[in-house]
């Protein structure tokens, strides 16, 4: 008995390594190590937790207890790669996948779309976001009071637009947001709510948040990406000569942004940061002369106009910052992208 089970975990452990296979079925986390015996796929630890929330759906068991040649069997004849063809083969280009570091939220719709609701199966099954329109009730966080309202949003494909009222029955919206200068993320640790969703657009060539959360977990907006990071870090002013500054940042592709707190409306400043080929760079440290700072690990970013200085808390905070700073500046510029260089304004 103890060679029979020794040899379905070898071969178990022959499945597990055949491409595909060798990352989470539904976030691409590394080294899975769970499966979901009734759907034939291998994913990681959290989200093995969201298959347990559907058990008329997933049976999960980990790779390390003791298996039989029935289950093995059952994982070498589906696997991640047939599975990806089957339960992703009509997902709209332009939903969301999550990956391992996006909320809970987020991995658990798209979980319960693929294997509950199988809405990438069959087009009819899937939810009115495909429609191109969609008008409903969020709650709003308030700019000055820090209350959250009701508000009607309207999102409209054919206007490339997302509208607020701040009544019910208003004819003119209180904003609209094109769909284009618009991102919104998940955030629900910094709302509060684990809907809690952060809108961010530019209005007057300025950027905007507005944190909104539903209270129906299945809403699921058109979103565009995520920040590349987030995080506090601390700032001078243009001539380098004015006492450092703890501020929020938000690296939005190209734009860098600050806020004195995560939940502002309104940025501070922000930074546009280009190419290599552009002359932008970014160094680790700060010029030496350089005094006002409490957090010692700092960075320096060479724009064509000028420096901007940072420093960071921690050792590991800097080499997140420079990694991501250093993947943009690293990618050449898109032809749209020199247009918004073109106006962007430096702001210290």
């Amino acid at each position: 008995m103890a060679l029979e089970t020794e040899g379905n975990n070898r071969l178990l452990q022959d499945v597990l390594a055949r491409p595909g296979n060798e990352t989470c079925a539904d976030c691409g986390n590394p080294e899975p190590d769970w499966a979901s015996l009734t759907l034939g796929v291998f994913v990681c630890q959290a989200c093995s937790l969201l298959h347990r929330s559907i058990p008329h759906i997933s049976r999960v068991k980990s790779i390390q207890d003791t298996w039989d040649a029935s289950e093995v069997e059952l994982m070498a004849a589906m696997g991640n790669s047939a599975a990806k063809a089957k339960y992703e083969q009509k997902v709209p280009a332009f939903y969301y996948r999550p990956t391992h570091t996006d909320c809970k939220l987020l991995r658990e719709q798209w979980i319960r779309a693929k294997y509950e609701r199988n809405e990438f199966e069959f087009i009819e099954k899937q939810e009115p976001y495909s429609a191109g329109y969609r008008e409903g009730f969020l709650w709003k966080r308030g700019r000055d009071n820090g209350q959250f309202f009701s508000r009607k949003f309207v999102l409209s494909e054919r206007e490339g637009a997302l509208k607020y009222f701040n009544k019910q029955d208003a004819r003119d919206p209180k904003a609209v947001m094109k769909i284009e200068t618009l991102n919104a993320t998940f955030q629900p640790a910094k709302i509060g709510n684990p809907c809690g969703l952060q809108i961010t657009y530019l209005k007057d060539n300025s950027t905007r948040n507005i944190f909104v959360y539903h209270n129906d977990a299945k809403l699921v907006p058109k979103l565009t990406r995520n920040f590349m990071k987030e995080g506090f870090m601390e700032k001078t002013g243009p001539k380098h000569t004015e006492g450092f500054k703890k501020r929020w940042f938000t690296m939005d592709d190209r734009r860098l942004m600050y806020f004195k707190d995560p939940l502002d409306a309104y940025a501070r400043g922000e930074v546009f940061i280009g190419s290599k080929e552009n002359s932008y760079t970014v160094l680790s440290g700060l010029p030496p002369t350089i005094q006002g700072y409490h957090w010692n690990h700092g960075i320096t970013i060479v724009t064509p106009e000028r420096k901007f200085l940072f420093a960071c808390e921690t050792e590991a905070e800097q080499r997140d910052w420079i990694a991501a700073f250093q993947r943009v500046i690293n990618r050449p510029m898109r032809p749209q992208e020199y247009a918004v260089e073109a106006h962007f304004k430096h702001k210290p």
